[in-house]
């Protein structure tokens, strides 16, 4: 008889994970950021395919996300020295 009740309590456990687990995950597509203009590089971060129709767009995109991301590394380096060097 015990066996019976943990075996259900089990069941009902995992049948309210369940239900949560399912309503979190269809209520995360609708939170979508909504932007009048979107550039080609916010484009490729949000996981779309930039457009590109010819040779020059294409070399100034790479272009623009490599300035981009010379630009992270640049800011992640200086926070780095920050952190490794406080001023007393």
């Amino acid at each position: 008889m015990r066996g019976l009740f943990s075996l259900v309590g089990l069941l009902v456990v995992l049948a309210i994970v369940g239900l949560i687990a399912k309503h979190q995950l269809s209520g995360s597509g609708s939170h979508k950021a909504a932007t009048a203009s979107s550039s080609p590089v916010s484009d490729a971060v949000n996981g779309k395919a930039p457009q590109v129709d010819t040779v020059q767009q294409g070399q100034q995109l790479q272009k623009q996300v490599q300035d981009d991301v010379n630009r992270a590394m640049q800011n992640r380096a200086s926070d780095l020295e920050q952190q490794a060097d406080p001023k007393p």
